[in-house]
């Protein structure tokens, strides 16, 4: 049906994806990016101050400049850098720097949460320039000297962005989808940054031709490990009370926690359980009403523990933070989403540790793939 027809938006020539309407062509793998795109001002120099209020481990600046030299010099960059790291702080040095260029850049992320944690981080970074969010239900303004939105977003921008920060390029729904991969491609007319602390082999492999680099730093900036998980196992209902027993020490302790599950129904029903024993606790997931206002009276001190789906997966830090993967055997829970969920613990300068338990029924393969590479991680030290 598609005739040779190519989508000029995502690059589909798939006939399966192809429809005629009034006679003409057109893509159905991409007819949910409808809105209207982006009309931003000509490029002139800009004042910049980065306001950190800290310094930079040597490790961490070392990696900021490489990874500006390399823009500079035309070339692709990936970052590997465990959780905690200090990903997103490597990034202002070519951030500032392009921004005082004049030149359009982007900070884009998989997750709707995780862009408006790191808009806020952004503005009071850079208090100079206009930083601007965008993602679904936050359209109205497009223009910025550095926009952060989430890859959906980025169709709104095509031949626009001379530098793109990627950062959790292995997470949902980037992971995987060659649709936003296109729209990726289709906005960048400069470089790419990208970063992840799990990143496939695919993408390694990709980051070693010829005009990229990759950089890698498997130190947290604060030089303590990443706590490494506990596995315990045994049938449901022994799971179950393993769960209220943690709870009920970590609020004798005043040490809040995060309890990971595998599904949005799951997250509900524990919640429901857990509530008439464990009081002060709430649960979020991508269906949950009033998600951001929850999460957070969590960081303030409201609640003692949250049951949660991936949406907290990435992108948030809270003091004293520890974690229980709930059902840590299900399919879900490979390796990679395994060592994001416990670099959620320890993430803190002025408290590096914490715990981290993986309840299951069985030791899985991403069980097991997750404790070694935190352990060679760690091993760096």
């Amino acid at each position: 049906m598609g005739n040779g027809f190519v989508c000029p938006r995502c690059g589909n020539k798939d006939p399966v994806y192809i429809g005629k309407k009034n006679g003409q062509p057109y893509c159905r793998r991409c007819l949910i990016f409808q809105g209207e795109e982006a009309v931003l001002p000509p490029s002139s120099p800009k004042q910049v101050k980065l306001s950190l209020g800290y310094r930079l481990s040597r490790e961490q600046q070392d990696l900021s400049e490489r990874i500006l030299n390399n823009f500079r010099q035309g070339i692709d960059t990936l970052v590997y850098a465990v959780c905690g790291s200090g990903k997103t702080e490597i990034s202002y040095g070519v951030i500032g720097y392009a921004m005082s260029k004049g030149l359009k850049v982007a900070f884009a992320l998989p997750r709707r949460d995780v862009v408006v944690e790191l808009y806020h981080r952004l503005k009071a970074a850079f208090p100079l320039n206009k930083v601007v969010s965008v993602y679904g239900g936050h359209t109205d303004d497009l223009v910025g000297d550095c926009i952060v939105l989430t890859t959906h977003q980025l169709y709104r921008y095509p031949s626009c962005f001379d530098l793109i920060i990627m950062d959790e390029v292995d997470a949902f729904p980037f992971r995987g989808s060659a649709l936003l991969e296109a729209m990726l491609q289709r906005s960048l007319k400069g470089r790419l940054v990208m970063m992840s602390a799990t990143p496939s082999k695919a993408l390694v492999a990709k980051f070693k031709g010829k005009g990229k680099d990759i950089l890698t730093l498997h130190t947290r900036f604060h030089k303590h490990p990443i706590p490494v998980p506990k596995l315990v196992m045994g049938p449901s209902a022994w799971l179950f009370l393993c769960l209220v027993r943690k709870l009920r020490r970590y609020k004798k302790e005043g040490k809040p926690c995060f309890i990971f599950v595998p599904t949005v129904e799951l997250s509900a029903s524990l919640y429901g359980k857990l509530s008439g024993i464990c009081a002060k606790g709430d649960y979020v997931s991508s269906k949950r009403l009033g998600r951001s206002q929850i999460i957070e009276r969590f960081k303030k001190g409201g609640y003692s523990y949250l049951v949660t789906t991936a949406v907290l997966e990435r992108g948030i830090t809270v003091k004293d933070l520890q974690v229980v993967v709930y059902r840590a055997d299900e399919t879900i829970y490979d390796a990679a989403a395994l060592i994001q969920i416990a670099g959620r613990a320890g993430r803190k300068k002025d408290a590096p540790e914490g715990e981290v338990t993986f309840l299951a029924r069985k030791e899985t393969e991403g069980i097991r793939d997750a404790i070694l590479e935190i352990r060679h991680c760690n091993a760096f030290l």
